[in-house]
């Protein structure tokens, strides 16, 4: 699945999947992901992962948006997820990161226009993520493309009980 979506003044942004070669552009563009929300990333992470998204078989898929030169600016890491209160799958967006430099000019509206599409042809009923409460700019550009739930999000470590 190949798109284009193109913003005046900027390059066609293109939105492929990952090849071998973007190794390095994508676990610079994870690290700065990483950065931005404060997460260690060490290099047994980005191995990891990368082998998850060459992985046919795990359910982890990634999406790159590409400049005109075709290098890599911005990713998507999405997946399935079962609904069954709703009796569907809808796709959970885990990660979606585009470079400072390219942000403004239409590189996140390409990435988001494919999830879109990558959702219809799977037919998944949404697609669902979550963003920090501070993280105003991503929000403001959420809330155009995307209706905000009224769900509060927690996470539980696994073991024994706590506190």
């Amino acid at each position: 699945m190949t798109s284009t979506a193109t913003t005046p003044a900027t390059p066609a942004w293109r939105v492929r999947r990952p090849v071998a070669g973007d190794f390095a552009a994508w676990r610079d563009l994870f690290r700065q992901y990483g950065e931005f929300y404060r997460v260690e990333m060490p290099e047994e992470r980005f191995a990891l992962v990368w082998s998850w998204i060459g992985d046919p078989a795990h359910e982890v898929e990634c999406l790159l948006v590409v400049d005109a030169a075709d290098r890599p600016v911005g990713l998507a890491h999405v997946r399935p997820f079962a609904r069954p209160l709703a009796g569907a799958v809808g796709g959970y967006l885990d990660d979606l990161f585009v470079d400072p430099a390219a942000r403004g000019g239409g590189a996140v509206d390409a990435l988001l226009a494919e999830l879109r599409a990558l959702a219809a042809e799977r037919g998944w009923n949404t697609v669902r993520w979550i963003t920090a409460d501070d993280n105003h700019r991503a929000r403001a550009k959420y809330d155009q493309v995307a209706t905000r739930t009224m769900f509060v999000t927690y996470d539980m470590p696994p073991g024994g009980p706590q506190g």
